[in-house]
């Protein structure tokens, strides 16, 4: 593809600010020539999943434009002037997003839809695991336009710290980005030989905390992947629904409306106020900033509302939810976390209602009653976590309503049942569908055991004769008294 060309479609895209260039019949293949790595999506005007993906994919192509090298995002209407585009490449479905490198379809895409995922999935697909840096306005680049953590390491040559440094970029290389100096002149400017820096982007700086971290030793592999792990969040991170497992508990969280381009200001405001108290917990209590847009069902769910006001969670190590109540500020967010700290805070429980009269055969499970029925330590519990919308649970439930009429007169036993979609399901137990069972024996309430076994009644009962802690004994049928002893 001619120089020309290229400049072209940057051209249009720019004319209506969009940075996904619009390829047809007629320029696809220019378009995606000499590129070594291009992402194309194949859409219709129509389609309600591609109409949702459009923005995600639009804010996915501008980052990708700053990255180093450039990643360009393309997009090809399959039911207007890309009809023939579509049919060569076998598109039967829409939104359909290939990999293209040097001009030929590579692969499907098989990553995230959302922005942030679609940028890490092509960062990590592009290019060299971690970049060489050429001289020192190119490291002063890349720095200045980070807007992510960049991690660099600093050589004096081919060793064995450089060697490692290579293989963790290599297995971390899909959600980080790395550079590596072998350059003097690069080091001696930065201050930095044979070892590893994390630097974090400008917009997390602040006076009273460190802009960058740095792993001095000798380092082996894993020295390096758990430096970067302990470190990338540093005094108060950001997290947003892709990493937020790497937050650790306890830990304390800031949503508001975080926004680096529209509102940096703003955003480096509430931070930094937030900074101010987890100093103070270092090594206690871990804090975090995160956008209202990025959990908004489950700023919902806790009855925040979606405004700009800053509101405050806290998670224990048992993953229960402290919420702050009172208005945001710099005192009342110490005065929140000091309570944390010292256990004088009552965790927050999404539940419904607990039932006036629960006295059926399944018990009806909530979130504010389920330490009483499920974690009662002297009884055996086999609990189903249902969806009310489930075709499979409205199936089960006759079978559980006559398993729980079997178990009734069993005291030690208790069969029960709670909607997880209206109440919180605690830990450990992990629910990702419906019905979800789990048996959770007296002596052992810490490791409820997931049930795998047959949905029939006859299933259900053979396994907690087998489970159960006592002996299960069902009372005796009484024997019909027959016509003759009757007349007797």
């Amino acid at each position: 593809m001619t120089r020309h060309l290229v400049g072209l479609f940057f051209v249009i895209g720019a004319a209506f600010c969009s940075d996904v260039l619009d390829l047809t019949d007629s320029n696809f293949k220019d378009g995606v020539a000499g590129k070594d790595i291009m992402l194309v999506e194949f859409f219709a005007p129509w389609c309600g999943h591609c109409k949702r993906l459009a923005p995600e994919y639009e804010t996915a192509a501008t980052a990708l434009l700053k990255n180093d090298p450039p990643v360009p995002l393309a997009k090809v209407d399959c039911v207007g002037e890309g009809k023939e585009t579509c049919s060569k490449y076998g598109v039967s479905g829409y939104p359909t997003l290939k990999i293209f490198r040097g001009g030929e379809m590579s692969s499907d895409y098989d990553g995230p839809r959302d922005s942030d995922g679609i940028v890490k999935y092509m960062k990590s697909n592009a290019g060299p695991s971690s970049t060489e840096l050429k001289d020192v306005s190119h490291l002063d680049s890349k720095l200045e336009s980070s807007e992510d953590l960049l991690i660099v390491g600093f050589f004096s040559g081919e060793n064995e710290v450089s060697k490692h440094f290579q293989k963790a970029a290599d297995k971390k290389r899909t959600d980080f980005n790395f550079a590596h100096s072998m350059k003097s002149e690069i080091n001696e400017k930065y201050g930095h030989n044979d070892v590893v820096v994390l630097f974090r982007p400008k917009h997390l700086h602040a006076k009273f905390e460190a802009q960058h971290e740095v792993l001095a030793s000798a380092a082996s592999v894993d020295d390096i992947l758990n430096f970067i792990d302990e470190k990338q969040l540093g005094m108060v991170g950001q997290i947003t629904q892709s990493n937020e497992a790497i937050l650790k508990k306890p830990s304390v969280i800031a949503y508001y409306r975080v926004d680096w381009k529209k509102n940096p200001k703003g955003s480096r405001y509430y931070r930094n106020r937030v900074a101010r108290i987890a100093k103070k917990f270092i090594g206690e209590i871990n804090f975090a900033i995160a956008a209202k847009s990025d959990f908004s069902r489950q700023i919902s769910d806790w009855g925040f509302k979606d405004d700009d006001e800053v509101k405050v969670a806290a998670r224990n190590a048992k993953g229960e939810v402290f919420l702050m109540t009172d208005d945001f500020s710099v005192d009342n967010l110490e005065k929140f976390v000091n309570e944390f700290k010292d256990n004088k805070l009552e965790p927050y429980i999404k539940s419904e209602d607990i039932p006036e009269n629960n006295d059926g055969p399944v018990k009806v499970v909530v979130g504010k009653n389920f330490n009483e029925i499920v974690n009662d330590p002297t009884k055996d519990v086999l609990i189903e976590f249902y969806a009310p919308w489930c075709g499979h649970c409205k199936s089960l439930e006759p079978k559980f309503n006559e398993l729980g009429e079997k178990f009734k007169n069993i005291k030690d036993v208790v069969i029960a049942k709670m909607d997880a979609t209206a109440n919180d399901v605690p830990q450990p137990f992990e629910v990702s569908g419906f019905p979800t069972l789990y048996w959770v024996p007296m002596g052992n309430k810490e490791n409820p055991k997931k049930y795998q076994g047959g949905r029939e009644v006859t299933d259900f009962t053979e396994f907690i004769k087998k489970e159960a802690t006592n002996p299960v004994e069902f009372p005796k049928k009484k024997k019909k008294k027959s016509t003759k002893e009757k007349e007797l």
